[in-house]
């Protein structure tokens, strides 16, 4: 960022309602360019020309931040595309995120429909000498022909107008302190699907099947009269009876229209993007599947992870969960990516990081994210439930502070250290750890009356969409909040100790309270090593978070819940570590079963039903084909998809040591099931790729692992340890 800082901030002088604008400029280069950098920034998203060719393959920069505070300056290397002599700019910019319609979004000298951009293009010669263009006041703009654009009800682009009257910029005071340079991942378009199935629905509705949910847009080659309209609806599933269905979308329209010139024309959107699986094509005589081009976008991150096995419905869920992290990590880690919402809920966050950092390599992509979170936290320490905050979805604290969703402050740091090894993710957002435990120890004192014999708060979501009776549409279900938020006080207690320890800070005040906040737990919410209130959560937690004061009793009243029930009855945070407490008390042949259980409720009915993302809710679609209100009914949502580190850690057994995070040791435990007779993971670290690959033979089981170099390995089977050495181990157990 060394010249954006003395450009202006520039809009139009004309009111644009709610489509984009274009920014021009032309510029001589006096000689020959040896460098040329563009530094560009906007309030909305941009897409940026020089001499007709696009500067980049970025989509919908400078990405979602916490705007009020940080807003990121994207640094490009434009040298090839600068000509001698003549050139020209052309920047278009669209509304994006930054105002969603809400007016506390808006910013002096702006209004909602009113784009703004700030750059300054560098022009470096061969003798050091150096020519600089700033956005300012001699810019020109003209209204984009894209005469509609909203993140969630899509764009129109009219092909038969053109803004013949450009006029000069408008120069605006806005903050330039707030800029900093690109920290998370780019966006870009990705993986690219064709039209694979025509469909004619009961009702007579033209769609279009791409057989996979993305997060995206579509880009399509059309002839039509000049002045029809091509409308593509998107949406994710179609109704029992085989019709388009929209109602869960709820407010967004989510669609793209184009307004033909009478030529032929291939079009995409430039500053939106929808969740869909399918489109209807309205307008068209002749639709063609061919010739309809969805097309995946989220950030650029690096596949880490792969997953295979003697079970197809299993891998299907597998690449749902992977599907639905890419659906869902455009930026900011959102709930999902269709319906009027795609906020960035802490709640899901926290509960997938882990298996975010297996699947992806997600270190870059959560370290900014964090920032943002810190950047919305209170001088109190609240943290909201989403990030960036949204005002709109409450009324001033209110959407502040639910245990497990702000609890996010202190999981994800700790999860990136565990994946990556990097003390500095720890130093970096230690403020943010530090201030929420903060907050949650001086509510627990206000209500305790200066102890700790208090939850902090009864309050919050509880296990979200728990389903504990099966007609029943539950929300926050039944296990106590304030059970939940005292176990997850517990839990962030147990990681900022070993924070302070590894960042040599003072661990015996927190000590005392990790000690306190035990022996309050154990009294209000546990009998004779058993939880008093019976939800599969409530044990969950006790066990996994080491919070039980008889292991054995907890484990065994788990264990008779699950064996009672025969399913799961866990929301969002008992689904997250159902398998891990089944592990811990013995039971893996017990987590297998719920594993592979494909009626409903479970992880793999969804597949049973085509899912190709992980559902929000386990009825999203019941097995009569009725859905789940349709206020709350995302088919593309990855919280339950956490379950997909049990799966890599236990069932292949690639588990990283916590001593030496990073995967710089390993302990591969699997736990070999007949059911599934085949299992293949592997795991890219920085070290190299980590394997465990195991099979049934006639005689037992047979293991390959592979060990990359620096990396200290073992591994547990059947009861026995073996020392494993760099390259591949291939170890045969019989049990004949």
């Amino acid at each position: 960022m060394k010249r954006i800082k003395d450009a202006a901030w520039i809009k139009s002088k004309r009111s644009l309602k709610n489509g984009a604008v274009d920014f021009h400029r032309c510029f001589n280069a006096a000689e020959r360019v040896v460098k040329a950098e563009l530094e560009i920034t906007a309030h909305g998203v941009f897409e940026a020309f020089i001499n007709s060719k696009r500067v980049s393959a970025d989509v919908l920069m400078p990405g979602w931040t916490a705007y009020e505070k940080r807003l990121q300056v994207i640094t490009y290397e434009v040298t090839d595309l600068i000509k001698p002599d003549e050139n020209n700019i052309k920047i278009g910019v669209g509304k994006g995120w930054f105002f969603h319609d809400v007016k506390e979004w808006g910013a002096k000298g702006l209004k909602p429909d009113e784009p703004a951009l700030l750059c300054a293009l560098t022009l470096t010669y061969a003798d050091g000498s150096e020519d600089i263009i700033y956005s300012d006041s001699s810019w020109l703009t003209s209204k984009s022909n894209i005469v509609y654009n909203n993140i969630y009800n899509g764009e129109k682009l009219d092909l038969t107008y053109k803004d013949e009257k450009l006029q000069p910029a408008s120069e605006i005071e806005y903050s330039k302190d707030i800029l900093i340079p690109l920290e998370g991942e780019l966006i870009r378009e990705q993986e690219h699907f064709t039209g694979e199935k025509l469909i004619v629905t009961p009702k007579g509705e033209t769609v279009i099947d791409f057989g996979q949910e993305i997060t995206g847009y579509v880009e399509f080659s059309a002839l039509a009269e000049k002045g029809e309209k091509i409308i593509i609806k998107h949406f994710e599933v179609l109704d029992k009876d085989g019709n388009v269905y929209t109602e869960n979308l709820r407010g967004a329209k989510a669609t793209y229209t184009v307004i033909s010139d009478g030529k032929v024309f291939k079009a995409k959107p430039s500053y939106t993007f929808y969740g869909f699986r399918y489109i209807q094509v309205i307008g068209l005589e002749i639709v063609n599947p061919e010739a309809f081009t969805a097309i995946a976008v989220h950030s650029e991150i690096r596949r880490t992870a792969h997953f295979t096995c003697s079970d197809e419905l299993l891998n299907r869920f597998a690449q749902n969960v992977k599907w639905g992290q890419k659906g869902n990590f455009l930026d900011v880690p959102t709930d999902c990516p269709q319906r009027d919402e795609r906020l960035g809920w802490t709640g899901d966050a926290a509960m997938f990081s882990r298996t975010a950092a297996i699947n992806f390599d997600v270190k870059k992509f959560f370290d900014k994210w964090l920032s943002d979170v810190e950047a919305n936290q209170l001088e109190d320490g609240s943290v909201p439930h989403v990030v960036p905050y949204v005002p709109k979805y409450w009324n001033g604290r209110d959407g502040y502070n639910s245990p497990a969703w702000s609890d996010v402050a202190i999981i994800a740091p700790w999860e990136m250290y565990m994946a990556y090894g990097d003390k500095g993710i720890l130093e970096r957002h230690y403020n943010l750890m530090k201030n929420w435990l903060g907050y949650m120890i001086s509510e627990c004192k206000k209500k305790g009356k200066g102890e700790l014999k208090h939850p902090w708060t009864d309050g919050g979501y509880g296990d979200w969409l728990s389903l504990e009776e099966l007609e029943r549409e539950e929300s926050s279900g039944t296990t106590d909040k304030g059970l939940i938020a005292t176990a997850f006080l517990a839990n962030d207690l147990k990681i900022m100790i070993k924070v302070n320890a590894l960042l040599g800070y003072d661990t015996e005040e927190y000590e005392a309270y990790l000690e306190n906040t035990l022996e309050f737990f154990r009294s209000e919410y546990m009998e004779n090593g058993k939880m008093k209130q019976e939800t599969q959560t409530a044990a969950v937690l006790a066990i996994v978070f080491g919070l039980t004061d008889n292991t054995d009793a907890t484990c065994a009243q788990l264990t008779e819940n699950v064996r009672r029930h025969g399913r799961i009855t866990t929301g969002f945070i008992g689904s997250t570590w159902l398998l891990d407490a089944l592990t811990i008390a013995g039971e893996d042949k017990l987590a297998v079963d719920l594993l592979l259980r494909t009626e409903y409720p479970s992880w793999l009915y969804p597949v049973t039903k085509g899912a190709t993302t992980v559902w929000e809710r386990w009825n999203g679609i019941f097995p009569d084909g009725r859905f789940a209100n349709a206020g709350m009914n995302s088919f593309n949502h990855y919280a339950y998809g956490s379950v997909f580190s049990w799966m890599f850690r236990r069932l292949a057994g690639i588990a990283p040591v916590e001593n030496a995070p990073g995967y710089k040791a390993v302990i591969f435990s699997p736990c070999p099931d007949e059911r599934i007779p085949y299992v293949k993971a592997s795991f890219t670290a920085a070290q190299g790729r980590i394997i465990s690959c195991y099979e049934k033979t006639l005689l037992g089981w047979k293991f390959t692992f592979t060990v990359p170099e620096n990396c200290m390995a073992a591994a547990n089977l059947f009861g026995k340890t073996y020392m494993l050495q760099a390259g591949e181990n291939k170890i045969s157990v019989n049990l004949m």
